[in-house]
């Protein structure tokens, strides 16, 4: 089993108060849930928004790693299942990264940005376990996860793969035959107060720790 390296207290200090974002998201969703009624067809071992690479940031990338921690205390077979799939992907995946290969740090700029809007957009999430079709690390998935289905903003996570009224992103499995006006309706606020902003910096301050990745190198090492 890893050892898990003794957090700073601004980390810790960071780490409880995103227990508060996740529960102001997960309220946020189940509020949508009810509104949503039928339209929303998410349901366990969907893997719809599992497929395809995208960023997370350094919050996501903390909250993965201390899951995987927990999940090796727990359960260490399907840990080392996960990490494997993990190291596997980064295997397949680093030739074509857009961004440091070492420390798996996406690039920036527009040149990269439209470089990673068509890379490994076929690859499955490493914590997607494929013979269950089931999340191993869903308590501490990224927050781009906890918002996919519902109609979102696009710049609030993934932004979903159709477009519904308003300019909203939802998941084309999601609000089939819905109007535009029955989308705008159940529109997911995940974060008013943008307090992952403000986690974020605060966990950037205190680790050095900069720059967006993706789940596979953040789970291999």
């Amino acid at each position: 089993m890893r050892s898990r390296l003794p957090a700073s207290k601004a980390q810790k200090k960071v780490q409880k108060s995103d227990q508060k974002l996740i529960q102001i998201v997960d309220a946020a969703l189940a509020d949508v849930t009810r509104r949503s009624g039928e339209w929303l067809v998410c349901r366990p071992g969907c893997t719809q928004c599992c497929i395809g690479v995208f960023a997370i940031n350094q919050l996501d990338a903390l909250r993965l790693r201390r899951g995987l921690d927990d999940l090796e205390r727990s359960t260490p077979e399907r840990a080392a299942h996960v990490r494997q799939r993990a190291r596997d992907a980064v295997a397949r995946l680093s030739a074509g990264f857009p961004g440091d290969r070492a420390s798996g740090v996406l690039a920036e700029g527009e040149e990269a940005a439209e470089q990673f809007a068509g890379f490994a957009n076929d690859e499955p999430c490493p914590a997607l376990d494929p013979d269950t079709g089931y999340c191993d690390l869903y308590e501490s998935r990224p927050m781009t996860c906890r918002v996919f289905g519902p109609p979102v903003r696009a710049e609030i996570g993934r932004g979903g793969d159709g477009l519904g009224g308003d300019g909203l992103g939802v998941c084309e499995l999601c609000f089939q035959g819905a109007s535009n006006e029955e989308i705008a309706a159940c529109e997911l606020k995940p974060d008013p107060d943008d307090l992952e902003s403000t986690l974020l910096n605060e966990l950037e301050k205190s680790t050095g720790a900069r720059g967006n990745t993706i789940i596979a190198f953040c789970l291999a090492q």
